[in-house]
């Protein structure tokens, strides 16, 4: 399941408790439980299509725990849920009107009893989660944690496709170019809800790197032009010859 109801977080440890587990060279690092890699207390969370079970009072308040095995928000109120991370296929920060937040897509896969046209409604369909901290400073080192966390878990389903591209030969012919811009490729709705994505996220380590290649640019200009204090004057010639 992608998301379930649970009632207790999964065993974890403190990165400090893994550095020390690492340490003492343990007979199999597979036994090591998975790290803590942040909590997050006064987090507020939203399930559009609701999770059965799970009420909105459920996610006015709790604790998010950002764990390498899985995303684990656990409310006040006792009940809580996780995700697994491979069913995350978007998270990002969102500056939308609402107030900042981390924005999540979950794919919602199938289920077995569903028919061919159903199954086709269903992989459309996208659960979204909305995780809104109390504190808004805490919206970085969540989003830093979700992403490596869901590096220790690629889609399996991916490296599936990658294998069977490499087997597969197209005839190009039989294909007809497109020759159009974006805006005749894509329909209005898809348009739309294009544009409303790119207007909601927030990449910090996009903004990260466009201000460190500012500082580089800086510096190299700063170099190219020598201060007043490394100027020095060369020696005047005498047109006297000596005595």
């Amino acid at each position: 399941m992608p998301i379930s109801l649970v009632s207790s977080l999964p065993t974890h440890i403190s990165p400090e408790e893994h550095k020390t587990l690492s340490a003492s060279t343990p007979a199999s690092f597979a036994d090591i439980p998975p790290v803590l890699r942040h909590q997050e207390p006064n987090v507020s969370v939203t399930l559009e299509p609701p999770l059965e079970g799970f009420s909105a009072e459920d996610g006015a308040n709790g604790t998010l725990y950002v764990i390498e095995s899985v995303l684990v928000f656990i409310s006040a109120t006792g009940k809580g849920f996780q995700v697994d991370y491979p069913s995350i296929t978007l998270h990002a920060i969102s500056r939308a009107e609402a107030g900042p937040s981390i924005y999540c897509q979950l794919d919602e896969p199938p289920t077995v009893d569903a028919t061919a046209a159903d199954e086709e409604e269903d992989a459309a369909n996208m659960r979204e989660l909305v995780i809104v901290p109390k504190d808004s400073s805490a919206l970085e080192p969540i989003f830093e944690g979700l992403s490596l966390c869901a590096s220790l878990h690629p889609d399996p389903n991916e490296e599936d496709e990658m294998d069977d591209d490499d087997d597969a030969f197209v005839d190009a012919g039989e294909f007809e170019t497109f020759n159009g811009d974006t805006d005749q490729e894509l329909s209005e709705v898809g348009k739309a809800a294009l544009a409303h994505i790119e207007s909601i996220i927030y990449n910090p380590f996009e903004t990260k790197a466009e201000q460190f290649e500012d500082a580089e640019e800086d510096q190299t200009a700063g170099a190219a032009q020598p201060s007043e204090k490394g100027k020095v004057d060369a020696p005047e010639k005498s047109n006297q010859s000596g005595s």
